[in-house]
């Protein structure tokens, strides 16, 4: 627990380039913000850097919040654990058969390789049937044996994975004892404790996925934990879910797949928490870091969820978590040429280390972060994350013409404004796919570019998309750091029901709420963190008899109470698929699958009025640079984006500078700087 000496808040955003830190000191309300160059060998490095640079050291610091990437790329890599099986014998095959999806649709060719190998997916004799009948018990010998031989064979963490034990646990509970019993390490992983729900390829993947995460995450915060005490802190240290909460490092380490999308869910929760501080309830995210492009949809003021998602093909992860979209065109997106003669960007990066080739630290393919520069968009003179003190132009003007300008005849400049046409192109097709392909008219949504390089491409999400405006952030370059800081503890809980609705005990299901309510709330008070209150909410995952997928229908608030009944439900129902589908079908039963309840802790509000400009600030042209446009260079002025005032207008063209990034307003735009110090951009014929 923190003492009073400790006041400042520190939010945390690793990277693939850069490590985003946002400082809030609680006690005086002044902040501070850094980016530094992301420690890819050991990612606590960088953070531990970052703090004793800017504070010097931890002794006033409460509470680190971190949203990480540790898990996404040990997914995306296969760079996590070598992982051991046990199951039900004749279900080895299970993360193999998958839903017998393919790679690519309609391609002839395709493989998947599991993160499991076979010769470490054992088998035991057990069963449990559907309705949670078990008519073959394990041998705990039997287990034992089979643990033993995988970590014979290399196995640093295990999954048991019994094929009905979200029905009934009691076998999957008694072999995972055996297992801990021998087992060397606390690396052990139960899928009724990751996933107690039906659908056995996806409880057997979550499972699974978590084990393979289990050391690398463990070893990680372990690290970081160690590293932050030793240099003295005493405060707490809280890590981002994929849902939009926050958990302790204990939860972390034992359920790291809840992990496999934290840091883009930071930025999407700054934004959300942004968007309604200033009024506005529809938001398209757009997170371009210098690896990836996030994109997220917050409608009516709420992020979309999901109930599962894929990291990659096959690796299927069923958690609650934000839906986020993300394609490889980031700032460190590498430009190449196709053998079709095409230009493409990324999904490759040139990361930190070495980075684009105007770091000058070795690598000779051309970036969009070089074509920015080429353009004039970028100063060389003062390069973001304090690890450089000046870019290289001539490097990346050679690069671009040798890579790209000449295999497409183009000359530099024109080969340059291709990269970047590219990128936005790429971009676009990622906002329309979360908003035009899912019934959502861009007009009515706002974009909220953030990360280092997504306020350089505000004019194209605006021309290209055809979006009502863009709000760039006081601080665009760390709104996922600050994103930590907003965000609020939360657990979730799924269980199995299967039963028709008119089959439905309501009073037992009021029961289940509650007892799962009590049990989140007890974690969220163990955490130790100062909560201003907490909210249950319930949701039933609901079809037609027939139907595979699944509808969320949220319970009525009653149910609680004891007093909703399965009148109430069925209207729930009702309206949810009407409002989905359109329509509703005629004298088909329902059935409730599966019952979901999310306990959020609500941490202080974070006051946006913090980072807004003060009454005495006053603008500061800095100078002004040529920067080439739509095929011809254009004179801009040069403004130091913080020094701006409340109610100032900037037309374009024009470049705004700051310490964490880089914001670009095209020929045509203007920018209103509004209460909380955000730029609302938007086109001056409208």
């Amino acid at each position: 627990m923190s003492t009073v000496t400790e006041r400042i808040v520190v939010g945390v955003d690793v990277g693939g380039t850069f490590t985003d830190m946002f400082f809030l000191d609680e006690v005086d309300g002044t902040c501070e913000v850094i980016k530094v160059p992301t420690t890819r060998e050991d990612q606590s490095r960088g953070i531990q850097q970052g703090i004793e640079r800017t504070l010097g050291g931890l002794a006033d610091v409460a509470t680190i919040v971190h949203g990480t990437t540790v898990a996404t790329n040990a997914l995306l890599e296969r760079k996590g654990a070598q992982t051991g099986l046990i199951t039900t014998r004749g279900f080895r095959d299970v993360l193999e058969m998958r839903r017998r999806d393919r790679p690519d649709t309609w391609g002839l060719w395709g493989t998947f390789t599991p993160l499991v190998p076979r010769d470490f997916r054992l088998e035991v004799d057990e069963r449990v049937l559907a309705d949670g009948t078990c008519t073959v018990s394990i041998d705990p010998d039997q287990v034992t044996q089979a643990a033993r031989k995988l970590r014979a064979q290399g196995a640093d963490s295990i999954c048991v994975f019994f094929i009905n034990a979200y029905a009934n646990d009691h076998n999957e509970r008694m072999a995972v004892e055996a297992v801990r019993a021998v087992w060397p390490n606390p690396h052990v992983t139960a899928s009724h404790e990751i996933l107690p729900e039906i659908r056995e390829f996806e409880r057997a993947s979550t499972a699974s996925l978590n084990a393979y995460l289990q050391p690398t995450i463990g070893d990680y915060l372990d690290r970081l934990e160690r590293g932050l005490r030793d240099g003295g802190l005493t405060g707490n240290i809280l890590i981002v879910q994929s849902n939009g909460g926050v958990m302790t490092i204990d939860t972390a380490c034992r359920l790291p797949v809840r992990t496999a999308l934290s840091g883009p869910a930071a930025g999407v929760i700054a934004s959300a928490h942004i968007a309604r501080s200033v009024g506005i309830d529809n938001i398209i995210t757009c997170d371009m870091g210098g690896t990836s492009f996030d994109v997220s949809v917050i409608a009516k003021g709420q992020s979309e969820m999901v109930a599962q998602t894929e990291i990659d093909f096959g690796m299927v992860i069923r958690t609650p978590m934000i839906e986020i979209t993300t394609i490889g065109a980031g700032g460190g997106s590498i430009a190449w040429i196709d053998p079709g003669g095409l230009l493409q960007i990324g999904p490759e990066s040139a990361g930190s280390d070495p980075g684009p080739v105007c770091y000058g630290q070795g690598n000779s393919h051309p970036t969009v972060t070089d074509a920015n520069l080429v353009l004039g968009r970028i100063n060389a003179q003062q390069p973001i994350g304090g690890g450089l003190t000046e870019l290289d132009v001539d490097s990346a003007g050679c690069a671009i013409q040798s890579e790209i300008g000449e295999p497409l005849a183009l000359d530099t400049m024109a080969a340059a404004e291709a990269i970047i046409r590219v990128a936005n192109a790429k971009m676009a097709g990622a906002i329309r796919l979360v908003s035009v392909e899912r019934g959502h008219d861009p007009k009515n949504f706002v974009a909220m570019p953030y990360g280092g390089s997504g306020a350089l491409h505000v004019g194209s999400l605006i021309k290209d998309v055809g979006l009502a405006s863009a709000l760039v952030p006081r601080y665009p370059g760390v709104t996922s750091a600050l994103g930590c800081i907003a965000a609020d503890m939360r657990h979730d809980r799924v269980m199995t029901i299967n039963r028709l609705l008119e089959e439905l005990d309501t009073a037992q299901l009021g029961q289940l709420v509650r007892d799962n309510a009590e049990s989140g709330e007890r974690l969220l008070r163990k955490a130790g963190i100062r909560l201003n209150g907490i909210e249950v909410a319930c949701e039933l995952d609901m079809n037609y008899v027939g139907q595979t997928h699944t509808i969320a229908v949220p319970l009525p608030g009653q149910i609680l109470g004891d007093s909703t009944d399965q009148v109430a439900i069925r209207a729930a129902f009702d309206q949810t698929y009407r409002v989905t589908y359109g329509r509703l079908l005629e004298d088909i039963p329902v059935r409730v699958l599966n019952l979901r309840v999310a306990v959020v802790g609500r941490r202080p509000t974070f006051d946006l009025s913090v980072i807004s400009p003060a009454a005495n600030t006053r603008t500061t042209i800095t100078g002004e640079r040529n920067v080439w446009v739509d095929g011809g260079w254009h004179s801009a002025r040069i403004y130091e984006r913080l020094s701006l005032p409340v109610g100032e207008r900037i037309h374009g063209p024009a470049v705004l500078e700051q310490p964490d990034a880089t914001i670009f307003i095209d020929p045509g735009l203007e920018g209103v700087v509004d209460g909380y110090g955000n730029l609302l951009v938007q086109r001056l014929d409208l």
